[in-house]
């Protein structure tokens, strides 16, 4: 924050939505006057009125130094004032990086789960609106409430005593305050965790997170629960593997 924009280099255009054609004039120079988060977007403010907008996708990675020289898929390369760099590399492109006026850009955004707006009497008012959709189904719909992945889910549900695969009509109001309160309390370990590095993610200096190793459920399939030792099971909700344990969660 207070670093000026001194240089942009956009080596690759082809995200999930291109990189306009200005939009290395339109930042160069700019000055970041803070940073924030929607869902799951970066923003940083560069003055009137206007966000420089990241999203990482699947895969990828908004770091702070200079990219190895044989690093592949450096797609985005900044150069701040006072020696510092930032670079964007995403192997698989499903990410994005923008200018932006409003939210409006991004889509329709639900609550955030760490926010006031989000609570047990949301979670069964959204319930009651959806009641045929799984309740994971109901968790991981951006459109109501945003930022909770595939992994944190199965992890809340598990913490709330909830089968991911039941239908939120079938909550109960005791069942949507253990849920609220579970939710929160996952989504603070993992970000005190610097998340979950099952595969290849790093946070922006380049460290792997650690909350892998506190997972409950997720990618446990055939493993004991960690509560009564009954073997975790996975089937897929909405094209996403699900694990739960069959005894803990009714």
């Amino acid at each position: 924050v207070g670093r000026r924009v001194l240089s942009v280099d956009v080596r690759e255009r082809r995200l999930r939505r291109p990189i306009a054609d200005d939009f290395a004039r339109r930042l160069a120079g700019r000055t970041i006057g803070g940073v924030a988060r929607r869902a799951k977007y970066v923003l940083l403010d560069v003055g009137d009125g206007l966000n420089w907008v990241v999203h990482l996708g699947m895969s990828g990675r908004f770091c702070v130094g200079d990219p190895p020289a044989d690093l592949p898929h450096v797609h985005v390369l900044v150069e701040l004032e006072g020696g510092v760099r930032l670079y964007f590399r995403d192997p698989r492109r499903f990410g994005l990086m923008m200018l932006s006026a409003g939210e409006a850009d991004l889509g329709v955004l639900g609550v955030e789960p760490l926010g006031g707006e989000f609570s047990a009497e949301l979670l069964w008012e959204l319930s009651r609106k959806h009641k045929r959709v799984t309740v994971k189904t109901l968790l991981m719909d951006g459109r109501l409430i945003v930022g909770v992945g595939n992994i944190y889910a199965d992890e809340a549900l598990h913490h709330a005593g909830i089968r991911p695969g039941r239908r939120s009509a079938k909550l109960t109001r005791a069942e949507t305050v253990r849920l609220a309160e579970a939710v929160r309390l996952v989504l603070e370990r993992a970000i005190a965790s610097r998340g979950s590095s099952l595969l290849d993610y790093r946070d922006a200096d380049g460290n792997a997170g650690e909350f892998q190793g506190m997972l409950h459920v997720y990618e446990r399939d055939g493993e004991p629960c960690r509560t009564c030792t009954t073997p975790i099971r996975r089937h897929v909700i909405g094209g996403r593997g699900t694990f739960y344990c069959p005894r803990c969660q009714r």
